[in-house]
């Protein structure tokens, strides 16, 4: 099959993206030479270079950001005007919808289709927390033993909001929005695998009227990164990606106390009550588990059957896999299009041939589907999988699905709490009260009945080694608070 990319970075980003970073609220020149080369998933080949920062481009957006935070408007507006801006850069994001998902596709491989619809996400964070500015209680008065105290949430200061590969428009608009609202100043390093999204956003900042310095943005390696979570000035970190990388970045903040989030990996179970109803339960699990190719970190990769449903289930996965169109993610029909890079693809098939070899019983996929070009890995699927296998244990980040058998209901939790994660989950069944019991009983800091659910307006983060703090809801803006008493010594008037 003849693919090709149809985006065409030299025309249809600007020279400011492609060659200069966002710092001090102006478009810099890099002071480095080194570039950082974007590889299309698709055709294997480099599509576009972009500068990489150096630890003294990271030194420099601190420096703006801490300025803009000592001296600056942003942290001593009020909210509600503060909220005024935000629904501006949601007005932006949106206005460039239709770019940003051409990014997403060019970037990572996302089918054109599915990202449409996930872009469409990003301006209602920014929308969201425009409307919890009106609302939030950033200040209350209690009265005290000599008279009464103002508790005053303060935003933290400096933040770093350091981002993944896999969905870098979604996860930064999560971040970025809340941490504005509270009057942060914010130094963004995007994954140098997908840093366009992150430039983009900085145009929009420009657009929407955001002061000199608030929003700074260097895409960088790992090392420039590493100066970035360890600069003194920076006090706060808030990290999505891989436990391991969290578990550096925590470990980094500790050292100094400084504020740390961290969204982290996941191996969220589906467990399919006897009851359930099997084509629903199908429309909710294949769409985060295969379009995007498995890349979400609440995808639902352990799927939990009873003994009595198994073939059925089985079968009919079967057949849903069966369905998915695997390839070219520029063309309408394609569901399911390659992994991301290199290391993506080698690491999900790494994980297919240790749970063939540890047992499992593969029914479906494998392979890359004949192409002979792309990162592609065929949708698979084992069976015959138990909890103490790898495939069942660590985050394949890949379009796999592990079915896993159990007695009762008590041994379905008993499996979907055996994890060193609690990202997601979901529940299956015709009984919502038996399916609320049992989602209380999975130690998850998310899970839904009937339908995988996120929304804006509800926090979203892991239980265990899925992560600290939350996003989204007024928790993702509490996390960029600090919470000061002034105590005064007269009574409440």
């Amino acid at each position: 099959m003849d693919m090709r990319d149809r985006f065409d970075p030299a025309t249809e980003l600007s020279d400011n993206i492609r060659s200069r970073f966002f710092i001090g609220g102006a478009w810099r020149e890099p002071r480095s030479k080194e570039r950082l080369e974007l590889i299309s998933p698709l055709t294997e080949q480099i599509m576009l270079s972009v500068p990489a920062g150096s630890a003294d481009d990271m030194a420099d957006a601190v420096a703006a950001a801490s300025q803009a935070f000592l001296a600056g408007p942003w942290p001593r507006m009020s909210p509600a005007e503060r909220g005024v801006v935000l629904r501006r850069m949601g007005d932006a994001i949106a206005a460039r919808h239709d770019m940003f998902a051409r990014v997403w596709t060019a970037q990572v491989g996302v089918p054109s289709g599915f990202n449409q619809m996930v872009t469409g996400l990003a301006p209602l964070y920014f929308r969201y927390f425009a409307d919890l500015a009106e609302t939030y209680a950033f200040e209350e008065v209690r009265p005290t033993m000599g008279g009464h105290a103002r508790i005053v949430r303060e935003p933290v200061g400096v933040c770093a909001l350091v981002l993944p590969w896999n969905a870098p428009l979604i996860l930064l608009s999560q971040k970025l929005a809340a941490a504005l609202l509270a009057g942060c100043t914010i130094v963004a390093k995007p994954s140098p695998e997908t840093p366009l999204d992150a430039l983009m956003l900085a145009e929009c900042a420009e657009e929407a009227g955001l002061p000199a310095g608030v929003f700074n943005v260097v895409p960088a390696g790992r090392e420039a990164g590493d100066t970035l979570i360890r600069d003194p000035r920076v006090d706060k970190v808030s990290f999505t990606g891989s436990t391991a990388a969290g578990r550096h970045i925590g470990a980094v903040c500790a050292d100094r106390i400084a504020r740390c989030s961290l969204e982290l990996g996941g191996k969220s179970a589906a467990i399919i009550c006897d009851d359930a109803d099997l084509e629903q339960a199908l429309a909710a699990l294949v769409p985060v588990a295969m379009p995007f190719s498995g890349q979400i970190c609440f995808s639902q990769t352990r799927v939990l059957v009873s003994e009595a449903r198994h073939d059925e289930v089985l079968g009919a996965l079967e057949r849903a896999v069966d369905a998915i169109t695997l390839g070219d993610p520029w063309d309408e029909g394609t569901v399911m299009g390659p992994l991301s890079m290199a290391r993506q693809r080698d690491r999900v098939l790494d994980y297919i041939e240790t749970a063939r070899a540890e047992g499992a019983t593969m029914v479906r996929g494998g392979g890359n589907g004949g192409f002979n070009r792309g990162f592609f890995v065929e949708p698979t699927i084992f069976t015959d999988v138990t909890s103490d296998m790898t495939i069942a244990q660590e985050e394949v980040f890949g379009p796999v699905l592990s079915v896993l058998r159990y007695r009762d209901e008590d041994h379905a939790v008993e499996i979907a709490n055996d994890s060193l994660y609690g990202l997601s989950g979901t529940v299956f069944t015709a009984d919502i009260a038996r399916g609320e019991a049992i989602a209380r009983r999975v130690r998850t800091g998310n899970i839904s009945v009937n339908a995988l659910q996120l929304d804006p307006a509800v926090p979203f983060g892991g239980f265990k080694q899925s992560g600290i703090g939350r996003e989204g809801g007024p928790e993702g803006l509490e996390v960029f608070l600090e919470t000061k008493a002034i105590y005064l010594p007269t009574p409440v008037a």
